[in-house]
């Protein structure tokens, strides 16, 4: 089940996060295609809202139920979607998720990612979120056998889950159930995570 379900390696405990540890590395390759970010003077003028769903199949030529109409319809319910328990979102432009991060860390930030969560729109755009009680790794990540380095990693490492669904792919990946353990994942290629720098 764990297999069909959720990709090996996709969540892991904390304590794997050391070195010499052996874990199935998930694919984090961005697969979503290239666009440009519009500068919020823009985005500004453009609806985004599912209320106004006719008038952005207009602006972007989607027609009826085709992938477009799709896209932007996920797109809009995801940003759109009531916060999870001690959770802060935002969906974004550049200048927007710059604003966001120093709204919640501070003006000493930094960005890491990897060699972390878009959303798949007409144009780029990231979609923002503050969670809770959550550690930071990064770590370069080598061939088991040659030792070379293959990618550089972040991972997240979230330390509250009690309010994750008992079926979570984390708890089917490993073994247990919300608020019993810590859950890590690596962030996709091009996602990023903010931290105050250190």
């Amino acid at each position: 089940m764990v297999n069909k379900w959720v990709e090996p390696g996709k969540f892991f405990r904390e304590s794997m996060l050391k070195t010499d540890t052996i874990m199935p590395m998930p694919d984090i390759r961005d697969k979503m295609p290239k666009r440009s970010f519009l500068p919020r003077v823009i985005v500004s003028k453009l609806p985004f809202s599912t209320s106004k769903l006719g008038d952005l199949k207009k602006l972007f030529h989607a027609e009826d139920n085709s992938s477009m109409t799709s896209m932007i319809t996920d797109a809009l319910g995801e940003c759109e979607r009531v916060p999870s328990p001690g959770e802060t979102k935002r969906a974004a432009s550049i200048e927007d998720m710059i604003d966001f991060a120093t709204s919640v860390l501070g003006r000493n930030v930094a960005a890491r990612d990897g060699d972390h969560q878009r959303s798949l729109y007409p144009y780029l755009l990231y979609y923002c979120h503050s969670v809770p009680k959550v550690r930071v790794y990064e770590a370069d990540i080598l061939d088991p056998k040659s030792k070379a380095k293959i990618n550089h990693g972040v991972a997240i490492c979230h330390l509250d889950t009690s309010s994750w669904s008992q079926g979570h792919g984390a708890f089917i990946a490993l073994g247990s159930g919300p608020g019993k353990i810590e859950v890590c994942h690596w962030i996709f290629e091009n996602d990023m995570t903010w931290t105050i720098a250190d």
